[in-house]
């Protein structure tokens, strides 16, 4: 059994979930890159798109509950490696605020481009949440 995730007001994905829910209150959040519930890019800014990535994560995991410190994994995909480490401590500060001092294993790949024309980052988490955590 699993159950999707779909913010409110949010225009449903073609192709794929936001999040799914499985046995064993696993949070599986898709790659949401830094658009709004619009599905506009919110900038060309690689910060101001993690930012809103971060944010769409947070966005997701909420839908059953689940936040931030639960998240287990995240896995990182950017277009330009030496922006994203140029970028470096904005993006921390960033992380920081959104996620907390909280640091889960990840993963962060280089890659050719992303499937929405102007992504720069795409972000994609799996949250475990314990049996006795509050749901909304």
């Amino acid at each position: 059994m699993h159950r999707i995730l779909q913010p409110d007001g949010w225009a449903r994905p073609r192709g794929y979930s936001n999040g799914i829910v499985a046995r064993g209150r696993q949070v599986h959040v898709a790659g949401q890159i830094g658009w709004d519930a619009g599905s506009t890019l919110v900038s060309t800014d690689l910060v101001a798109q993690v930012r809103q990535a971060l944010q769409n994560v947070v966005a997701v995991l909420a839908c059953d509950g689940a936040r931030p410190e639960h998240i287990v994994r995240l896995n990182w995909y950017m277009t330009d490696r030496t922006a994203y480490l140029a970028a470096g401590k904005a993006l921390g500060v960033v992380y920081r605020e959104i996620i907390g001092a909280h640091y889960p294993a990840m993963s962060a790949v280089q890659v050719v481009s992303l499937m929405e024309s102007g992504a720069l980052v795409e972000i994609e988490a799996t949250a475990i949440v314990p049996d006795d955590a509050d749901q909304a």
